[in-house]
């Protein structure tokens, strides 16, 4: 077994509401039978993630796509990322 191997999962997210003015983001992440939505607040940094089941293995991910890409998404576009685990 390669120890060096980490398990994948490709998580799609879609831009449904987004005010820069605002500083908010909104939209909905699915990732292997998991679909939340999630309302980023990128001036303050904040994210929240509905609902519970499962929040634990996307928040963190997508916040850090967020991060990145914040000022770069559009409303009524799609994009993915990758979570390095197995959902």
């Amino acid at each position: 077994m390669n120890c060096s191997y980490l398990p994948e999962t490709i998580a799609h997210v879609r831009i449904t509401q987004q005010s820069l003015p605002m500083g908010k983001i909104e939209g909905e992440v699915k990732a292997a039978e998991y679909e939340w939505q999630f309302r980023w607040r990128f001036r303050q940094r904040r994210l929240s993630v509905q609902p519970s089941l499962g929040r634990a293995l996307i928040r963190e991910p997508l916040e850090r796509f967020l991060e990145r890409c914040d000022y770069q998404l559009e409303a009524g576009s799609d994009y993915t990322f990758t979570v390095r685990t197995k959902m």
